[in-house]
């Protein structure tokens, strides 16, 4: 079988989820074959230059257009009652939330109209990333064609809103978890059911692409942290770390990677703390800009917390970056990432939201040098084992075949 993929996603590009761009070149390496549909077309100030050549790859869809019109109506005018019905199951699945039930108004024509082209274009799977939006066109799709789909789930996907998941993830072929903890944690709210169509696949990273920091032996300790600028990223914490580390001394410099929401607050705390001369906030950069400045790095420290509406981090790509540079890592006790940082093998686990024992780890850190190297080997070692993005693509691509196939072998059955 040609095995064509499309691949569903709220925006592209969207420099936060580079780990979705690997994973398409990835699959497309091996063999299979991707057409991009996202949701919506972006304009971003840096975008990383392996997105550039997939641009003219999306599909385009606006709000609203003639194709859009005419696909709507071209299914309602053969299929009224299934248009319908397909119409109430949509809007009265998410009619317990507003935002959902606006973006499910707004998001069913376009799906419509990707359904027609996507059967036009032989896709035989559809992979969503993100059980809210693009799950709910994958889903549309499918009930319209018969195509088959199955969803990444991360983060904030299924632990803040699960406005209409059960149907998502009954309907799925099979649904992918980025962690043990996702995998657990759906099954605690739709049930048990869910665990043998769930399979955990991580975001995985090309490992031989990282640079193994090198240590300068320079008076002045690095720090580095990725991550958009919102609340769940928890950097706040972090700066107020480095007051207690300054307080202390101590000679370092903490760079925060990253753009969003937060800038002006975090600039904001770090001259009211005097910090200019040890934190710099640096925007978003490009993955070359971000694999320098991790391979200059001499500590890593994602300060994730949980907010009040229960979003949080899933297993941050760049924890998996950081650890396959071979830097000592620090992060927060929450969600998955003790999957990753293991403590006392592989990096090291504090409690969210308290920085004077962030500061009291990294400077444990500056003061055992022979420890964190032995932790810092030991994650690297891990995620080349159980986050290689290779190995990852190859299980991933093994499902989609096998989705593809078996709904092949149905339209047979029902075609003889």
């Amino acid at each position: 079988m040609n095995l064509k993929v499309a691949y569903i996603m709220s925006r592209f590009p969207h420099l936060p989820e580079t780990f979705i761009l690997r994973e398409m070149m990835e699959v497309e390496r091996q063999g299979g074959q991707i057409s991009l549909y996202p949701l919506m077309i972006q304009n971003q100030t840096v975008v990383h230059p392996e997105a550039l050549n997939w641009i003219p790859r999306a599909n385009r869809f606006p709000w609203m257009s003639e194709e859009i019109l005419q696909s709507n109506w071209k299914f309602l005018s053969s299929h009224p009652a299934q248009y319908a019905a397909l119409v109430w199951k949509a809007l009265w699945g998410n009619l317990s939330s507003p935002n959902f039930f606006l973006r499910a108004l707004a998001i069913f024509p376009k799906a419509v109209c990707m359904a027609e082209r996507m059967k036009a274009e032989g896709i035989n799977h559809i992979h969503a990333h993100y059980a809210t939006h693009p799950a709910l066109a994958a889903w549309i799709i499918h009930r319209l064609t018969g195509i088959p789909y199955s969803i990444t789930v991360h983060a904030h996907d299924i632990y803040v809103d699960r406005t209409m998941l059960g149907p998502k993830i009954r309907d799925a072929a099979f649904v992918a978890a980025i962690s043990e903890f996702n995998k657990q944690f759906i099954a605690k709210h739709l049930g048990k059911w869910t665990l043998d169509k769930t399979h955990i696949i991580h975001c995985g990273i090309q490992p031989e692409k990282y640079r193994q920091a090198e240590r300068k032996g320079s008076e002045r300790f690095e720090i580095v942290s990725i991550g958009s600028l919102q609340p769940y990223k928890g950097q706040r914490y972090l700066i107020e770390s480095c007051a207690n580390l300054r307080d202390q001394g101590l000679n370092f410099r903490c760079r925060i990677i990253g753009g969003g929401e937060l800038l002006s607050d975090l600039k904001n705390l770090v001259a009211a703390r005097n910090l200019e001369d040890h934190v710099v906030l640096t925007g978003p950069q490009t993955q070359d800009a971000v694999s320098t400045m991790l391979s200059e790095a001499d500590c890593y420290i994602q300060p994730s917390v949980v907010t009040s509406s229960g979003k949080m981090e899933g297993i941050p790509v760049a924890l998996m970056e950081a650890m396959a540079c071979g830097l000592p890592v620090v992060a927060t006790n929450i969600s998955g990432i003790p999957e990753l940082v293991r403590p006392g093998e592989t990096g090291w686990l504090v409690p969210e939201k308290e920085a004077r024992k962030l500061a009291e780890t990294i400077a444990e850190i500056i003061a055992h040098p022979a420890e964190a190297r032995r932790r810092s080997q030991a994650g690297r070692e891990l995620v080349y084992r159980e986050f290689n993005l290779q190995k990852n693509s190859e299980e991933l691509l093994f499902l989609f075949a096998n989705s593809a196939n078996a709904q092949e072998t149905k339209n047979k059955i029902a075609q003889a």
